[in-house]
């Protein structure tokens, strides 16, 4: 059985000059573009590293926010979903992606709504799908997903992202089948009661959103506690330059569709 990490493909999209006008919950300034495109290429080059083929696609002034792909879609081993972001700046970008995710899948799906869902809240622990509502997520979206995923064999579980989190996975990430990295903010839910929980250091909480890739675990730099803990409990870590996509709100999951 293949583990959950254990990925052949990802798709990447190049960062747009129109960044400066991406979504942000709060102002930090506008990222570097210059800096933003280095640490992307970065990014990619990471990924190949680790064994991927990498499909990258071409940046889309129209929408600032789409070097964000995975918002838009669910990978998984039987098929793809298209899904329906919660912003409605960021619509036009899942019908951008699809004929890239057709050339790839055999079966591709569609949450058709009304309901909504951001490929950020989504968790996928194999045949579990723990998917969290959000300002970007909702009931409707959830419902939704779990019927289409229900025929390949996959089981949703609706949990609930902290207040003032964007995203759920924000918060958290899948290091193996029974090991997740999370804020204490959102261990203290409940929701991963049968795992092993490994904690972002203190104010280290960006640091959450981290990507097991094969062998790696690629982490934000500038969180060395988090990138202790993970390498004693016994994780290979690569840290990547994440702080012009951080003033977007952006982790580094949010990069990338792995499948």
């Amino acid at each position: 059985m293949t583990n959950v990490y254990q990925f052949t493909r990802a798709i990447t999209r190049a960062p747009s000059s129109s960044s400066a006008h991406g979504l942000r919950a709060v102002d930090r300034g506008a990222p570097d573009l210059a800096r933003m495109q280095s640490a992307h290429a970065a990014y990619v080059t990471h990924l190949r590293a680790a064994g991927l083929q990498v499909t990258e696609l071409p940046a889309l002034e129209e929408f600032p926010d789409s070097v964000f792909v995975e918002d838009t879609a669910l990978c998984l081993p039987q098929g793809a979903i298209l899904l329906r972001i919660g912003a409605p700046t960021r619509s036009g970008e899942v019908a951008a992606m699809a004929s890239t995710l057709h050339s790839l899948y055999d079966s591709v799906l569609h949450i058709e709504g009304p309901g909504f869902i951001d490929g950020g809240d989504i968790l996928c622990r194999g045949r579990d799908i723990l998917v969290g509502l959000s300002a970007r997520t909702d009931a409707a979206g959830v419902a939704e997903l779990a019927r289409k995923v229900a025929p390949w064999g996959h089981v949703v579980r609706e949990v609930i992202t902290p207040p003032g989190v964007l995203h759920f996975k924000t918060d958290c990430s899948l290091l193996d089948s029974n090991t997740i990295l999370s804020t204490p903010r959102l261990a203290a839910s409940g929701c991963f009661q049968d795992c092993r929980v490994i904690l972002t250091g203190d104010a280290e909480e960006a640091a959450a959103n981290a990507i097991r890739v094969n062998d790696w675990v690629l982490v934000a730099a500038g969180f060395p506690v988090t990138a202790l803990k993970l390498r004693e409990a016994g994780y290979s870590v690569q840290k990547i330059d994440n702080s012009e996509c951080a003033k977007l709100d952006g982790g580094l999951s949010c990069l990338s569709l792995r499948f």
